[in-house]
């Protein structure tokens, strides 16, 4: 029983880490990446759709990323889905591709970006945190069912707490990472 409440929660503290660092890819660096444009859906015939899975998303290179959308009467539909993501960036239409210039970050908007990556990296922090309270509740509440002695419940805990520092550890390895990212170029 012990085992398991321990597994439920290190998997939960291993799907707060994945947001936290899916949440950073999403946050631009001044340098163009396909990465940047995963979240953005256009209206492909009614249906919401992957950008991706309209058209071909590459880097032609490093300040600039270009869509090709399969079928050609996608080009402002697409266009128009970037323009609209709220990521700051302005697709101009080129013939049969869309290109997407990453404009370089000021000074301002690294800090600014530095403080949002905080910010993610607490809220995971936080949800790590909560998953070990919620974990060690689950704990009590068994061992008063008489699942296990107070010593399991007790060993229980302190690997709880082993796996929150570390994933609490792997976040600010993360952020460490994306800030550095941020402020170097």
């Amino acid at each position: 029983m012990v085992k398991q409440i321990l597994k439920e929660a290190e998997d939960k503290m291993h799907k707060a880490l994945e947001v936290v660092r899916q949440e950073l890819i999403k946050i631009r660096t001044g340098k163009a990446t396909t990465v940047l444009l995963d979240g953005i859906k256009v209206d492909y015939y009614g249906t919401m759709t992957a950008l991706n899975h309209v058209g071909n998303v590459s880097v032609s290179d490093v300040h600039t990323l270009t869509v090709q959308p399969y079928d050609k009467s996608m080009l402002e539909p697409v266009a128009k889905a970037i323009q609209t993501a709220n990521l700051g960036l302005n697709p101009l239409k080129d013939g049969e591709i869309i290109r997407i210039p990453i404009p370089p970050l000021n000074e301002e908007r690294r800090r600014e970006l530095v403080k949002l990556t905080k910010k993610f990296g607490e809220e995971g922090k936080i949800a790590v945190r909560n998953i070990r309270r919620d974990g060690i509740e689950h704990l009590k509440k068994s061992e008063k069912a008489e699942h296990f002695s107070e010593d399991e419940r007790k060993r229980g805990e302190n690997d709880l707490q082993k796996a929150t520092d570390k994933y609490i550890k792997d976040i600010d390895t993360l952020l460490g990472q994306k800030e550095k990212e941020i402020m170097e170029v």
